[in-house]
């Protein structure tokens, strides 16, 4: 048992950054002001909210018009999925949705959803043994009357990495949207959307040292998007409601922490996570990595223990001082394998004993060491 407890769950959530939390603090007392506001306080709080928004504009690669802050990354997801479908079936007759069986479940019930309640026909890409979406597989998926592609960029689960401008180019010169979820991506993988060349992208504040309960959605100027949230125009008429000042600072604050040390918490990471691996790969029989060996988050490590019940691993680790996830957070008391490891094609003996270990920037070598030193005794433990 570890003296310490030693956290390994970076891709649920991280710790607030203490320099980002002292730039939010003013706005929950001082300048508590309603940005909608006429009056001194509104416009201190408007003010600040559109320096927020030049500045995420700035950091993406884009302009201010075109970043919509929203609660969360999930939120966004629904917006850019239910927002641009709905659209395009007004605009076009489009109802055909492309995306991918190993998006995030605030991309894949949301197309279930609009398949179920309105009609839509969604269909699945396929994917290869490491989740990922060959461009030229989607080049002959994609049909004139498809709404929307949404692929995701940094898979939460298992880490693969898709070639993102690849695919975008594929919608672009199909007149087709595309959308990504780029939550998991934004701590260590370009977030220019020019570069990228996405019609929109999710982030999520809380996975890169930000605050939780706000989000981004960027939406590409000339790209037809409906609101989901009506009420006030806030948001440019896209999402109804009085902004979330405090967080919305945190957000952009986050963000210019996460572009600017991007390539300080890469070095960091990478060499630790590629000694996780190699150990707990040669220490434990019966056990493979999923995901891409490369093609994947410099930070995230995912394994399945062939005849190991994945949930169990995770209270014994936790009895041991170690937080680590099944798979996706989202998953955690489930008996059933995830989507994504049914989608890449694992056995269910495989695939009901998944593990993922996730660093950041305050993990260090001795924490992987005590890790890869006690995780070998309770696999067999429990086989």
């Amino acid at each position: 048992m570890t003296h310490q407890r030693v956290y390994l769950d970076y891709a649920a959530t991280t710790p607030l950054d203490p320099g980002v939390l002292e730039k939010m603090l003013p706005y929950f007392s001082e300048k508590f002001g309603n940005p909608s506001s006429i009056h001194s306080w509104g416009q201190q709080a408007e003010a600040a909210l559109e320096n927020a928004r030049e500045q995420v504009a700035g950091l993406l690669g884009c302009s201010p018009k075109e970043v919509i802050f929203t609660s969360c990354g999930s939120e966004s997801d629904n917006l850019a999925v239910r927002g641009a479908t709905m659209r395009a079936s007004q605009q076009r007759g489009a109802r055909h949705i492309l995306y991918s069986p190993v998006e995030h479940h605030a991309v894949s019930r949301t197309v279930e959803q609009l398949v179920k309640l309105h009609g839509f026909e969604g269909e699945t890409l396929p994917v290869d043994p490491y989740g990922l979406i060959a461009p030229e597989e989607l080049a002959r998926r994609i049909r004139p009357d498809t709404a929307l592609v949404s692929i995701i960029y940094a898979n939460n689960e298992i880490g693969s990495t898709n070639p993102v401008q690849e695919l975008a180019r594929v919608c672009r010169s199909a007149g087709v949207p595309f959308h990504t979820d780029a939550v998991q991506a934004a701590s260590y993988l370009s977030t220019n959307v020019q570069e990228l060349e996405v019609d929109r992208m999710s982030l999520g504040a809380h996975k890169f040292y930000g605050p939780k309960g706000v989000g981004v959605l960027y939406v590409r100027s000339g790209t037809p998007l409906i609101p989901l949230q009506t009420g006030g125009s806030q948001e440019f008429g896209l999402r109804a409601g009085t902004q979330n000042i405090p967080y919305i600072i945190g957000f952009a604050a986050a963000l210019e922490l996460a572009v600017t040390r991007r390539e300080n918490r890469t070095r960091q990471v990478l060499p630790l996570r590629d000694r996780l691996v190699g150990q707990v790969l040669e220490a434990i029989p019966d056990a493979a990595l999923t995901g891409h060996a490369s093609k994947r988050l410099p930070n995230h490590a995912s394994f399945v223990f062939k005849n190991v019940d994945g949930n169990a691993l995770l209270m014994h680790l936790d009895l041991a001082g170690f937080a680590c996830s099944s798979g996706s957070a989202c998953k955690t008391g489930s008996p059933e394998p995830s989507d994504v490891l049914t989608a890449i094609g694992l056995e269910r003996d495989w695939a009901l004993g998944s593990l993922r270990v996730t660093l950041g920037k305050d993990s260090t070598p001795e924490e992987v060491e005590a890790f890869t030193q006690a995780l070998p005794a309770l696999v067999a433990k429990l086989r």
